[in-house]
């Protein structure tokens, strides 16, 4: 942990998710991630049937979250996931429906194509998640603007052979905030995602560039916004520890998200809400101290 950032000090980084206070001096938020694509690597957060999704939904808010992320689309790096737009959309609008009718916890969409993004936005959802952190999709910063009320910009990898975790992340994510400022995003809507997972073709292993990602959360708070991490079960995870199937990566999943908790990450995205929240609020007691 970087010694003198002061996340505890309730100063400094903060942002507003469709009503969620997220940032220093709010306790660490928990985004409950859910899946309606039967090609995500964790099959355990898949849901294709409208009774599986609203217990699941149920389930989450129950055990502590503050927001719900839905995803039509894997979006892993190493899988051949691609739908269409139509499809992703149908998907999507489906599971929206769905969650409004079970929770009334705010909801996130997990796309980087803003006609998905907009759809998404007509059926209730209220904040963007974009891998592409704007990068990919030139509409979406400006949709972001108009209409969400809220955006998590990740960081994702765009050219193969970097060899400097922090460096490279800090310069994609800057990037994604001078598109957001572009297109009139106000900074207490955007939240930053390092993107644990999203780089496969770095000069460095996948699996070093993760670890040290997570050992350096505190660099990035100079950029000025509250900081998400999504490590939930994760092939670093399994790479570390030899465990080849997602369903066995719980353990060390915790583990990381505590790290995580320690270096200062604002939000956990997370499969698994109960035992992430006691985490979460474990390392935070231990922080405070």
């Amino acid at each position: 942990m970087e010694p003198g950032v002061g996340w505890e000090t309730g100063m400094g980084n903060y942002a507003n998710l469709a009503g969620l206070d997220v940032g220093d001096g709010h306790p660490v938020r928990i985004v409950g991630a859910m899946n309606v694509s039967p090609e995500s690597f964790y099959r355990g957060s898949v849901a294709l049937d409208g009774d599986t999704l609203r217990r699941r939904a149920e389930r989450m808010a129950a055990e502590g979250a503050d927001m719900l992320d839905i995803g039509a689309m894997a979006t892993a790096p190493y899988l051949e996931t691609a739908v269409s737009e139509v499809e992703e959309i149908r998907r999507l609008t489906w599971a929206i429906e769905v969650l409004r009718s079970a929770v009334a916890l705010p909801i996130s969409v997990d796309t980087s194509r803003s006609c998905v993004a907009s759809a998404a936005l007509d059926a209730g959802a209220a904040v963007i998640n974009d891998v592409g952190g704007f990068r990919r999709d030139p509409a979406m910063a400006k949709l972001a603007a108009e209409r969400s009320r809220g955006a998590i910009l990740m960081a994702s990898e765009t050219s193969p052979g970097a060899t400097e975790p922090v460096v490279t992340v800090r310069t994609l994510l800057q990037q994604s905030l001078a598109l957001a400022d572009a297109a009139g995003v106000p900074r207490d809507r955007i939240v930053l995602d390092p993107g644990i997972g999203f780089f496969r073709k770095a000069a460095v292993s996948w699996d070093r560039w993760d670890c040290e990602m997570l050992r350096h959360l505190g660099s990035l708070r100079t950029l000025g916004q509250p900081v998400l991490v999504g490590l939930s079960r994760k092939s670093f995870i399994g790479k570390i520890l030899g465990r080849q199937d997602p369903v066995e990566r719980l353990h060390g999943s915790l583990a990381a998200t505590t790290v995580a908790v320690l270096n200062g990450t604002h939000l956990v995205r997370t499969h698994d809400v109960g035992p992430t929240r006691d985490a979460i609020r474990m390392a935070e007691a231990l922080r405070s101290m």
